[in-house]
């Protein structure tokens, strides 16, 4: 008897050659999928060719704030997954017109062809909340669960794996700096998620092991206020800094100069963000939505950070460490 061979089912990511994008795309391809990787510049996203077999995976242009490319690119899909996001505005790249339209129109081309969607958000997303980007994450999502009520929603705190542009960005600035700013003290609560278990959750999603229509919370095993993230990098890039607390005034005066910058490394809307913590809340570990609840054993920076930071020691992956 000739047995029928089933072809992969397609799944489109758009956002997909970005930073969560490539662990995205990693762990799908593991798991056999055709890969259809939907962004602005496809000729940028040749470092994603080796993440799968040959053909497996497919860069194609599209742009959220264009409908039409959204529904090219989706045709054909059995399941799309939305990552789109910017951490600033810079020229027609606007929150509203990513989080918000570009969201609903990811949302509504999956519909029209009865695929399934999962959506990337951001912990601290809440309609209410003063920073734009906070809120319009919070607008994306509603517009997401308006479209598709069986969607699922994923809100990672913030990322961290050898691409971030967190613990990169501090570590990047200590080797230069003999002081790193803690913006309001640096008490701000972080619950570091690496990225690897974020791509895992996206892709127990595609495989029908989430259930939809929920949105879930994504953290690590520690919380950590931004100073102690920032005692953690000097600890493993083996370097001593001053770490100077940053008045909220005086942090938003500097945002507002630095925030005219082409690649602003602080602007108003962060500092807004900062004034937030940025942690699982008590519901969502109660409800079970959470990597835990996902069966999902999250990595500690203190297990991670070390594989990619020693680049920055003072002598890098030879730098001597010495005996407790």
């Amino acid at each position: 008897m000739t047995e029928i061979l089933q072809t992969p089912k397609l799944v489109v990511v758009f956002g997909g050659s970005g930073f969560v994008g490539r662990h995205v795309v990693r762990a799908l391809a593991r798991r056999g999928y055709r890969i259809r990787v939907a962004c602005r510049r496809p000729d940028l996203a040749g470092h994603l060719q080796p993440l799968g077999n040959v053909g497996q995976i497919q860069p194609v242009q599209a742009n959220v704030r264009v409908r039409w490319s959204v529904d090219r690119a989706v045709q054909g899909a059995d399941h799309v997954v939305n990552l789109v996001a910017i951490l600033h505005e810079s020229g027609r790249q606007k929150f509203t017109s990513l989080h918000e339209f570009g969201a609903r129109a990811v949302a509504e081309a999956a519909r029209a062809l009865g695929a399934g969607l999962t959506h990337i958000s951001a912990l601290g997303a809440d309609l209410n909340a003063q920073s734009e980007y906070a809120r319009t994450k919070a607008l994306g999502e509603k517009a997401i669960l308006e479209t598709i009520s069986d969607a699922v929603i994923l809100r990672p705190s913030i990322n961290f794996g050898p691409e971030d542009r967190f613990f990169n960005r501090f570590a990047n600035m200590a080797r230069y700096s003999p002081v790193l700013p803690l913006i309001g003290g640096g008490q701000t609560k972080f619950q570091p998620v690496y990225v690897g278990d974020v791509a895992e959750a996206v892709a127990r999603s595609v495989d029908g092991k989430v259930q939809g229509g929920r949105i879930y919370e994504l953290g690590g095993p520690q919380v950590l206020t931004f100073k102690e993230c920032m005692q953690e990098m000097l600890t493993i890039t083996d370097r001593k800094r001053l770490l100077v607390s940053v008045p909220w005034w005086l942090a938003n005066m500097q945002a507002s100069i630095l925030g005219l910058l082409p690649n602003p490394l602080l602007t108003k809307d962060q500092v807004l963000q900062l004034r937030q913590h940025n942690i699982v809340s008590e519901a969502a570990i109660r409800e079970n939505r959470t990597l835990a609840g996902l069966d999902i054993q999250p990595q500690s920076i203190s297990s991670i950070l070390p594989s990619y930071l020693w680049r920055y020691r003072p002598a890098g992956q030879f730098q001597r460490k010495t005996a407790a």
